[in-house]
């Protein structure tokens, strides 16, 4: 049984105002937002292929958007349940009409939350996942770190933290600047101390980080991994 929530304020007017901030942005350009982002949203296929979900695991996304890397994922890893979060009902709209032209309605859950304050325990009656993946997100939220920090607490021990998103381009000199105005003009604006505070993170709680910065750092990929016996950062 699918499960999907679209009521604006349900946490509260921070939720509200971010919804409704996200939804003037999206509402035109979610028709065509996977057409156009499959160029230089690089790396999201990368992430998808390390989830690697053991039968039964739960991942959820948090900023699953249009519901493109829910579905890829699933269809990868059949034994899987699939979660995604958004604060933008209009991307839920069409993450939740995507996920039942592929006929996966049955294997992912969605709801309308804020990541910042997202509780799995209401919104899904989880009490923690396996894998927990954030794409081309972080750089859109003014509060990445609380996201960071919520996203280590909701995993199971020896579950992973899975981040993909734009890097510091400083090596690509010929198109930084002019990448830089126009990712500005969609409210976008790479997380610079990303490693940093994973390193921060994975050092309070015991945990595993590979970093790297793909495409001579046109993007910064990690995978944070729980020890089974976890420590909450």
């Amino acid at each position: 049984m699918s499960s999907y929530s679209f009521e604006i304020g349900d946490e509260g007017s921070q939720v509200s105002d971010a919804s409704l901030r996200m939804n003037r942005m999206y509402r035109w350009q979610r028709h065509i937002y996977d057409l156009t982002r499959r160029y230089y949203l690089l790396g999201r296929d990368h992430m998808i292929a390390n989830l690697c979900p053991t039968a039964g695991a739960s991942v959820l996304e948090i900023g699953c958007g249009t519901g493109r890397n829910l579905v890829h994922a699933a269809r990868r890893y059949p034994q899987a349940r699939f979660f995604g979060i958004d604060v933008s009902t209009e991307m839920l709209g069409s993450a939740m009409s995507a996920i039942a032209r592929a006929d996966l309605a049955g294997r992912i859950r969605l709801a309308h939350a804020d990541a910042t304050t997202a509780n799995p325990d209401v919104l899904f009656a989880m009490v923690g996942f396996d894998e927990v993946m954030i794409s081309y997100s972080l750089s859109m939220i003014p509060e990445w770190r609380h996201v960071l920090g919520g996203a280590v607490r909701l995993l199971k021990p020896g579950g992973r933290l899975h981040v993909v998103d734009f890097g510091d381009l400083k090596r690509l000199v010929a198109i930084r600047a002019p990448l830089m105005r126009w990712l500005a003009m969609f409210g976008v604006t790479p997380r610079d101390e990303l490693e940093q505070d994973l390193r921060a993170l994975a050092l309070a709680c015991g945990a595993g980080l590979t970093f790297e910065r793909p495409l001579r750092g046109y993007a910064q990929y990690a995978v944070m991994t729980l020890p089974e016996g976890r420590r909450t950062p």
